[in-house]
């Protein structure tokens, strides 16, 4: 067998393709290319770069962690992406720092945690974390070849402003989020989403980990969507864990709509304050509020969005919804959407809804698509490619 010339190895060696390493975005730009990291810094306060993302979507996890016995990867949306079924394990490459890579993954922002000796903590080197979940999480964005439809893009932007009010219903001062569109005009009068969140949630959540005013924007600026105002409260009214939460919380949440929120939304902003300018649509337990409490505020809301959610036992749950004869001229659009990942096991949930209004020849969008799961993948998915460009739509 002939050997090839050092000299001539190298040459063939560097002419090879060589995948791009670029370290996980370090908080500089919001939209998608200078949000990587093409000097391989690492992020504020951290000792190495993880997670590490490569032009081929090849992902490196690293951890410093001398005395751990075992480091694990977990967390549901990053582990359908790798078709993984059970949590990652790490190869400890030398007495101090633990390595993972993975992938290719589709582009895409996963949720990920690790799991540090059967302790399920934060990437300590990931400056991208979330907090509606405990522990918190850390959050994985691997780009494609141009800017996703989550991202901020060169077009023009609406407004997103936190407001603090004092709810009598409840008893406190609460928080609410409320979008309005590039170029909004006190003079024009504007459709109002009701945006709710799942369990754990902020009232925050929709726009940082969901995306919805980048969202919204770029669908207004591709002409897919009518200009409109997106309220985005906080729905926990009762603390997730209290042993009578769905004992209390519907009838506390419609309170919540009818004499804090909507009023308050109607009041601040030039809204079209009827049921024909109101849609709801929430995630997850947000979704389940949708139904339970919105399909009984029919002089509220005409539109209606149940994302990964329903009720096993809608026939019973939203009996008086689905025996009005006069249901289809009321309800204006209704979406029941879930991602392809959760069908047949928690997505049951919207099945049977599905399958309620089937049944009652309720009109409705059913919907399953995307590559996520019950989390924000979906979410984000059902957002831009359902909800938003059907409400107030002359097609």
């Amino acid at each position: 067998m002939k050997q090839v010339p050092t000299r001539l190895f190298l040459y063939f060696l560097l002419l090879a393709p060589i995948p791009v390493t670029r370290a996980q975005q370090a908080h500089v730009n919001l939209d998608w290319n200078p949000h990587k990291n093409t000097q391989n810094l690492n992020p504020f306060g951290a000792n190495v770069i993880s997670p590490e993302v490569s032009d081929d979507h090849r992902v490196t996890f690293r951890l410093k962690a001398p005395k751990a016995q075992e480091v694990l990867l977990t967390g549901g949306p990053i582990l359908l992406a790798l078709k993984a079924t059970k949590p990652v394990p790490f190869k400890k490459e030398n007495d101090t720092l633990w390595t993972l890579t993975v992938g290719p993954v589709q582009p895409d922002i996963y949720v990920y945690k690790l799991i540090i000796d059967g302790v399920p903590v934060v990437d300590p080197n990931n400056t991208l974390t979330g907090f509606s979940d405990q522990p918190g999480y850390s959050q994985l964005v691997v780009h494609g070849t141009g800017p996703a439809y989550y991202d901020a893009r060169k077009v023009p932007h609406g407004m997103v402003t936190r407001h603090i009010y004092h709810s009598d219903a409840l008893n406190g001062e609460r928080e609410m989020y409320i979008y309005t569109p590039p170029g909004y005009n006190p003079k024009k009068k504007y459709p109002v989403l009701y945006l709710l969140g799942g369990s754990g949630e902020l009232a925050s959540t929709w726009a940082l980990d969901g995306r919805a005013n980048f969202i919204a924007d770029n669908l207004m600026a591709e002409g897919k969507a009518v200009p409109m105002i997106i309220a985005m409260p906080n729905n926990q009214v009762i603390h997730r864990s209290d042993p009578r939460h769905t004992e209390l919380t519907f009838k506390l949440f419609e309170e919540e709509l009818r004499k804090q929120i909507v009023p308050y939304v109607d009041k601040n902003y030039s809204t079209l304050a009827n049921p024909k300018g109101r849609a709801l649509a929430g995630l997850s337990m947000g979704g389940r509020h949708t139904q339970l409490v919105g399909f009984n505020c029919l002089d509220l809301f005409s539109s209606f969005g149940c994302l990964s959610s329903g009720d096993l036992n809608t026939e019973q749950a939203s009996a008086k919804f689905l025996n009005d004869p006069d249901i289809n001229k009321k309800v204006d659009y209704l979406l029941v959407g879930q991602g392809t990942g959760e069908v047949a096991t928690i997505g049951l949930r919207a099945v049977a809804l599905h399958e309620a209004l089937q049944k009652h020849n309720v009109r409705h969008d059913y919907y399953v698509g995307g590559d996520g799961a019950h989390d924000w993948g979906t979410w984000r998915h059902l957002l831009y490619y359902r909800l938003l460009p059907n409400l107030w739509s002359k097609k």
